[in-house]
């Protein structure tokens, strides 16, 4: 799926052997995406079939790009939902596409509630405000799952001083080469001092462009 006007990309695939239907959305790859990502004004959360705690906001770029493919999304997941019942939900995206990935995740969890659903997001840059990440972490608790690899600066450069915060869970990779030993599960709430937000942010460095030795913009689909 793609909306031309926003260049937000992304895939649907059906796994039939985990039973998952994957909703995978495109990092930071075109102009208009990295427009996107510096719209970093706060704007009430509104998408498909959702109904937000009073309050919520979330980062106006990140919000307009998967508004402009939700009904596309939701549509399509309602579908293979209708013909595979109980299969899980799993969202996944890096950098503006984990962002991407958060807001689709809550999204489809507020159409399909009965539906068991998980995040996966990689160099997820702060997304909302406090109401948002709660809101999150009240809804999908330990099913979230945030990874930031070593020095990524790209999860703390839109700092806490304008407005927002993020949902747990981080997973912080603390070095090279990633693996459990290393990996450190932070505090569930989503700031936590000790793990990832301990570094000074130094904005896209090269942590934020290699996870799990695959580097960023590797083409794997034609």
């Amino acid at each position: 799926f793609t909306n031309v006007l926003t260049d937000t990309q992304g895939f649907i695939a059906r796994d039939d052997t985990r039973k998952e239907i994957v909703v995978a959305l495109r990092g930071s790859s075109s102009v208009t995406d990295f427009v996107t990502d510096a719209q970093i004004l706060l704007e009430n959360f509104q998408s498909n079939g959702t109904s937000p705690p009073a309050g919520t906001t979330a980062h106006s770029g990140f919000l307009n790009a998967w508004n402009s493919v939700a009904s596309k999304v939701v549509s399509v997941v309602r579908s293979q939902l209708a013909s595979h019942p109980g299969y899980t939900i799993v969202t996944s995206g890096h950098s503006l596409g984990g962002s991407l990935s958060s807001l689709a995740g809550i999204t489809l969890q507020q159409n399909f509630p009965s539906s068991p659903i998980r995040t996966y997001t990689y160099g997820q840059p702060r997304t909302g405000n406090d109401k948002y990440a709660f809101w999150v972490n009240d809804i999908f608790g330990a099913n979230a799952f945030r990874v930031v690899h070593t020095t990524d600066g790209v999860p703390t450069m839109i700092p806490t001083v304008l407005g927002y915060r993020h949902h747990g869970v981080e997973y912080w990779l603390t070095q090279d080469p990633a693996s459990a030993t290393i990996t450190k599960q932070c505090a569930a709430d989503g700031e936590d001092p000790t793990c990832s937000a301990s570094v000074p942010s130094q904005g896209i460095d090269v942590a934020h462009t290699l996870y799990f030795d695959i580097l960023a913009l590797t083409p794997f689909c034609s």
